[in-house]
């Protein structure tokens, strides 16, 4: 086996890797979004039942749900610009040329990153300066909601220098290189047609396994 065939052979694993640690990290957070959900609609559900029919209430349940609500968006939010699902337009950027595309990605991820390292160092003083605050109600630190921030600002640097890490080594095809959606709607048909080339690929290659 020659040197650059080895060199390539370990990208690939580095790669496969990498990619593995990624959905698994944003399958941790698709739990914890579920279960954080779960728990604001017991709380507030809750609440109002407790509240109309017995005269009584959770005492914690409107500061503990706003809490969750902001933890909720943030890791959301990492998981959707994991799945290139951010709304966006794409008007100019899908019109120009291969090289024009790069060049577009290249400085909306630097840009990105600048801004996930203001979003770090904000939320890093915030959660400074909250430590020792307690929360009215719960009593716990506030520096556990600018935390949420931290998280987010962390995990989004990891994602986009994943992706530009992706297009410099040109992983990335020229339809992926424009990472937005138009809306909602595209977003679901792009991933229906994924899904019917994936089925399509697995009919081609089952005729091919047969003895």
């Amino acid at each position: 086996m020659s040197r650059g065939s080895r060199s390539g052979t370990c990208a690939d694993r580095a790669a496969g890797f990498a990619a593995r640690c990624v959905d698994g990290y944003c399958r941790l957070l698709s739990s914890l979004i579920a279960l954080f959900l779960a728990v604001m609609v017991v709380l507030v559900f809750g609440n109002v039942v407790l509240r109309y029919g017995f005269n009584s209430g959770i005492t914690v349940s409107e500061e503990v749900s706003r809490w969750l609500f902001v933890w909720l968006t943030f890791l959301g939010a990492v998981v959707a610009l994991k799945e290139h699902a951010h709304l966006g337009t794409d008007m100019l950027v899908s019109r120009l040329p291969l090289a024009g595309k790069k060049v577009c990605l290249f400085a909306g991820h630097l840009l990105m990153l600048f801004v996930a390292w203001l979003l770090f160092k904000g939320s890093l003083e915030q959660i400074r300066i909250n430590w020792d605050v307690a929360a009215p109600v719960t009593g716990a630190s506030g520096a556990i909601f600018y935390a949420s921030g931290l998280v987010f600002a962390v995990s989004a640097a990891v994602l986009v220098l994943r992706d530009l890490c992706l297009a410099l080594a040109g992983r990335l095809g020229e339809a992926d290189l424009v990472m937005v959606r138009e809306s909602e709607e595209q977003g679901e048909l792009e991933a229906l047609r994924a899904e019917l080339a994936r089925e399509d690929a697995l009919r081609v290659d089952a005729p091919r396994q047969l003895p």
